[in-house]
């Protein structure tokens, strides 16, 4: 049986340091690292590193961030002049390039507040949650309002904790599910824009600014964000982040009808972003009549949020993933929690994928769900044979969560209507 060592997270100022010089890598026994490089506060992108003294580490830095480089440089002779200067280590033409290619993604004069509601909807994890808001009150700038939405809680710590928070606005909603506590909170916000973030997350200092950047462009309707991992240390959490992470890169993108049109095999929602670091424009949750709250009747983890994109680029909205809007999410530790998780987002994604097929029948998800995902689990089942390590291990818990999730769509093939308490007043 393997051993899994730790990776150590390092979060490199490349304005700073140039080498690896400053890591320090002797006094760390037994142990990797994954490093996310940084141009101030602009994430570019990372690397993983099993040995910090092999040769090559230079030239993989600048191949780590390379690719957002070249998203970010209109003008391609400072996109070469920067690449040249970081080959001949000429730290201080990198600097003054680098400066120049991302000047204008600095986050400089920054207003006070900014128009934007933040809703956690959370369920009886006080002690993540205080961590969360922690961070959220100290946004740069202050967002317009703070809501939490106490799902269907089974004891008092969640309003016990919001209480120490002035500013920081609570509401219980008794039904059980996270699409529904999320609708919840749509309909509470008081302003035009509705930022979701989850209970196991910090978000970064200018998180609340960059969401709000983002609907400047008045052709966005929904955006998502690049999410970090905040450890990874275990082999749980190494697991999940390799192979089910959130994060989703380093280059903007920009999503439209195009990518779920008649022409595309299965489009792939799910990769729009993560729930973790969304926002909508409250008038676009409202055009496609909220979240699916069918996803929530035992259905469970990661599938409201790519059914909703889903709706939105069905009906020629726009989603900007903003790899500058950033957060830090805390993986599950114990591979115990990692099965039940992956049990629940398999359930889920193979009910959206269902729900998504009933709204577009040529979009071929009832095949991939049939045929092509059937294969890829037999091919997994064969490659992991006979010790199913690492990866394979969590195969049966993910082809469970595959059937069980059929079972759930056709036991709640009803249209979904979205009616919270709330509502109901």
């Amino acid at each position: 049986m393997s051993i899994t060592l730790p990776y150590h997270i390092i979060h490199m100022q490349l304005a700073d340091q140039f080498s690896y010089d400053k890591l320090n890598a002797s006094q760390i026994e037994r142990v990797q690292y994954y490093i996310v490089f940084w141009w101030h506060e602009i994430a570019l992108g990372q690397l993983y590193i099993e040995d910090i003294n092999r040769d090559g580490t230079q030239l993989n830095i600048l191949e780590a961030i390379l690719p957002a480089l070249i998203k970010y440089a209109s003008d391609k002779e400072l996109l070469s002049k920067v690449i040249a200067s970081f080959e001949q280590q000429d730290f201080l033409s990198f600097n003054r390039i680098l400066d120049q290619i991302l000047k204008n993604y600095r986050s400089n004069n920054l207003p006070n507040n900014v128009s934007i509601s933040i809703v956690v909807c959370t369920r009886n994890r006080s002690e993540s949650l205080k961590k969360c808001l922690d961070k959220i009150i100290n946004q740069l700038p202050a967002p317009g309002e703070i809501i939490v939405i106490d799902n269907a809680p089974t004891d008092d710590s969640t309003k016990e904790v919001v209480k120490l928070y002035a500013n920081v606005i609570y509401f219980k909603e008794p039904r059980a599910g996270l699409d529904i506590a999320r609708n919840t909170g749509a309909y509470l916000a008081k302003f035009p824009i509705v930022a979701y973030t989850d209970d196991d997350v910090c978000v970064d200092k200018l998180w609340a600014y960059r969401v709000w950047e983002t609907f400047l462009d008045e052709s966005v309707n929904a955006m998502t964000g690049l999410v970090i991992a905040n450890e990874l240390e275990t082999e749980s959490q190494q697991i999940f982040e390799k192979y089910w992470g959130f994060n989703k890169g380093y280059q903007d993108i920009y999503f439209n009808s195009d990518f779920i049109n008649c022409d595309v095999f299965a489009p792939k929602v799910w990769d729009i972003g993560a729930g973790a670091n969304m926002a909508f424009r409250k008038s676009a949750i409202q055009a496609v009549n909220y979240f699916d709250d069918r996803l929530d009747v035992g259905a469970a983890g990661c599938s409201g949020d790519s059914e909703i994109w889903f709706k939105m680029l069905s009906k020629g909205l726009i989603i900007h993933y903003n790899p500058r809007a950033i957060v830090f999410h805390d993986h599950r530790r114990e591979l115990k929690q990692l099965h039940k998780q992956l049990f629940g987002y398999m359930r889920g994604h193979v009910a959206a994928a269902l729900i998504q097929h009933s709204q577009n029948r040529r979009s071929g998800y009832r095949k991939y769900i049939f045929r092509m995902m059937p294969r890829y689990y037999l091919l997994l089942l064969k490659l992991g044979f006979p010790y199913y390590e690492l990866r394979y291990q969590t195969l049966w818990s993910e082809i469970s969560g595959l059937i069980s999730g059929v079972v759930f769509f056709y036991k709640h093939k009803s249209t979904s209507s979205y009616t919270c308490d709330i509502l109901k007043k």
